[in-house]
């Protein structure tokens, strides 16, 4: 009898299982994806679909989901929601849709200002498949030169430069015979990257199971019996590879990712992961970054929903039972209520819980619980400039620059970050050079003659605060010259490793943590939005940070979920995506992965079948 009850009831719990799994349907699927369509140059069409303004009668009626920020987490959730049968809205504060994947065109010149390059995109890879769902296939990416970043250590007669190629195998060969007296400490390092990369899941699942089945199994230590992933994530960067190689240099690039943390404050999982990311080849999106907002806005509206801009959300509604049922948008001195019955902010966890909810909610216990687990992100400041002339008339090339004036990032990091406000811009000790004229080839169509440069650095936000309630473009000749002073020893600096561009300069624009804050709307001017710190992916601090919040019908997304950068964004957006549906739909993307594999794989026996006839 007993028997018969347990075989029951594992029956149901296996069916139960089965069905939550695999029983639901699936927005994703083979057939949603079609060829490329061509290219679309005319701006007035495409600033119909990223540069749409709000309007009340804009607003489509029945709504099922709001998503606030339009950042690559935002639209990634708003679209996969809505291939899953969701009307969704998304509400943009700035005049145009993308976050960080949007482009802006000053004087003939397009600039990216978040996205500068993109790896794990290659055929049938994880990412490249979500892409292609929530673009319906129409993103297309150039693949960059194998030697895609250089790091540049020293300055003057002491400077030394070490490239990374991609490649399986090329990739670490190569760093081996730049440093052929640590090949072991290199060896166990790409070791360490395999892991990350094929484990990382472990740490996405434990936001997708309940939290105190995750909690259990990381306090009875079967989490770390069953991978080394748990400890990974929790392990300091610096402690790390100071007991692989005692060569400053090669702990260098085994951090060179900067991304506001020194190694000691950072996790080795992250730092190892961003290395890992670009293994399989680096890439850029044809016809620039904002062809992702572009494509991914015309899945939401074939679904029956929309994105719209300039439509800053100033707070999120709570009914008297704290459930979220809708949103204000400002539109002047009047606000107008949009109502849904689920809201995702895809606009950080400060500006979620600390401005956009009622007073009386952002002061309980649990929302502060939330927020104290995180911290507030670095600032960064960037220097847009713009030439005339080709990439091959002033040596422009498609390889990215890290520049580091000493190998101790731990100690020149701190240091910078103590300085004083006069102080700083004369003691920059990295930065970072790109030139997306060069990556993308249809660059030479849309501006011919001329050629882009990113230059980018961190800041503390403290040094431009006193110009906080300013406006743009607006701020004064002090701040102007401040900004400048900054953006002078990055030209220069860019103009050791370009001598030629330095006069052929028509045009320069410089973004500081200010500028971040009005255009994307970042906490601080952030640029990953919460700080990417070691606490925070300890595995107990990612289990509790999750994509639900404690207010019921409100979801975070984006870059605060999980990780930084434009996949970390995506996965975010996904996870989120996963939680509203109450459904993984990683597994949708698993199994289609499958498909896929099969598919190329009959396609290669018939082509080495036809070479045998």
């Amino acid at each position: 009898m007993w028997l018969l009850i347990a075989l029951l009831w594992l029956a149901v719990w296996a069916a139960g299982t089965y069905w939550y799994l695999f029983g639901k349907p699936s927005g994703f699927s083979l057939e949603s994806v079609r060829p490329p369509g061509p290219r679309e140059f005319d701006q007035k069409k495409r600033d119909k679909i990223i540069k749409q303004g709000f309007s009340a009668n804009k607003v489509p009626e029945n709504l099922d989901v709001i998503v606030i920020g339009s950042g690559i987490g935002g639209l990634t959730a708003a679209a996969t929601l809505a291939k899953a049968g969701k009307k969704v809205l998304v509400l943009e504060q700035h005049d145009q849709a993308g976050g960080c994947c949007h482009t802006y065109i000053e004087k003939g010149f397009e600039f990216d200002v978040g996205l500068h390059y993109i790896g794990q995109v290659h055929e049938n890879s994880l990412l490249r498949i979500a892409f292609d769902q929530i673009s319906e296939g129409q993103l297309e990416f150039q693949e960059l030169n194998p030697h895609f970043d250089t790091i540049v250590i020293g300055q003057g007669g002491d400077k030394r430069e070490y490239t990374i190629v991609s490649g399986k195998t090329e990739m670490k060969s190569h760093l081996m015979k730049q440093f052929p007296d640590d090949t072991e400490a290199i060896e166990t390092f790409f070791k360490i990257m395999k892991v990350s990369a094929k484990k990382t899941h472990y740490l996405a699942t434990l936001k997708l199971i309940p939290q105190w089945l995750s909690l259990f199994l990381l306090k009875s230590g079967i989490a770390n019996l069953v991978s080394p992933v748990f400890r990974l994530s929790g392990t300091c960067a610096t402690d790390f590879v100071n007991n692989l190689t005692k060569n400053k240099d090669l702990q260098v690039l085994f951090s060179y990712f900067f991304y506001g943390v020194p190694p000691k404050d950072s996790s080795l999982l992250i730092n190892a992961l961003l290395f890992h990311h670009y293994k399989r080849g680096a890439y850029y999106p044809k016809g620039g970054a904002s062809e992702i907002a572009f494509h991914i806005i015309r899945t939401i509206q074939n679904h029956g929903g929309d994105c719209l801009v300039r439509a800053p959300v100033s707070q999120i509604l709570v009914d008297d039972k704290g459930a979220a049922y809708g949103v204000k948008v400002r539109r002047g001195p009047e606000e107008v209520e949009v109502r849904a019955p689920v809201v995702v902010s895809n606009c950080g966890v400060f500006t979620t819980f600390e401005k956009l909810l009622p007073p009386e909610i952002q002061v309980k216990q649990e929302i502060q619980d939330r927020l104290n687990m995180m911290k507030h992100g670095r600032g960064s400041l960037l220097v847009f400039s713009g030439f005339d002339g080709t990439e091959e008339e002033l040596g422009l090339v498609s390889t990215n620059f890290w520049l580091y004036k000493d190998n101790d990032m731990d100690k020149s990091m701190d240091a910078f970050f103590a300085m004083s406000k006069d102080e700083a811009p004369d003691n920059i000790p990295m930065m970072f050079v790109t030139v997306p004229s060069a990556k993308d080839p249809e660059a030479k169509l849309r501006h011919p003659g001329k050629s882009c440069m990113t230059i980018l650095t961190m800041v503390k936000y403290e040094w431009f605060e006193e110009w906080k309630d300013t406006t743009v473009r607006k701020r004064g000749d002090e701040y102007h010259d401040y900004k400048m002073r900054f953006a002078k020893n990055l030209f220069d600096w860019a103009c050791t490793l370009f001598p030629k561009i330095k006069d052929k300069l028509v045009f320069q624009d410089v973004a500081t943590p200010l500028t971040n804050t009005h255009y994307l709307g970042s906490q601080r001017g952030a640029m990953y939005s919460a700080e990417h710190n070691l606490e925070r992916f300890y595995a107990e601090a990612v289990v509790k940070n999750r994509c639900n919040t404690p207010v019921k019908n409100l979801y975070i997304s984006g870059q605060d979920v999980f990780s930084c950068g434009i996949a970390g964004a995506l996965h975010g957006g996904l996870l989120c995506a996963s939680t509203v549906l109450d459904h993984i739909v990683y597994i949708d993307l698993l199994l289609l992965k499958k498909k896929l594999k099969r598919r190329k794989a009959k396609e290669l026996a018939q082509l080495a079948q036809k070479k045998l006839q």
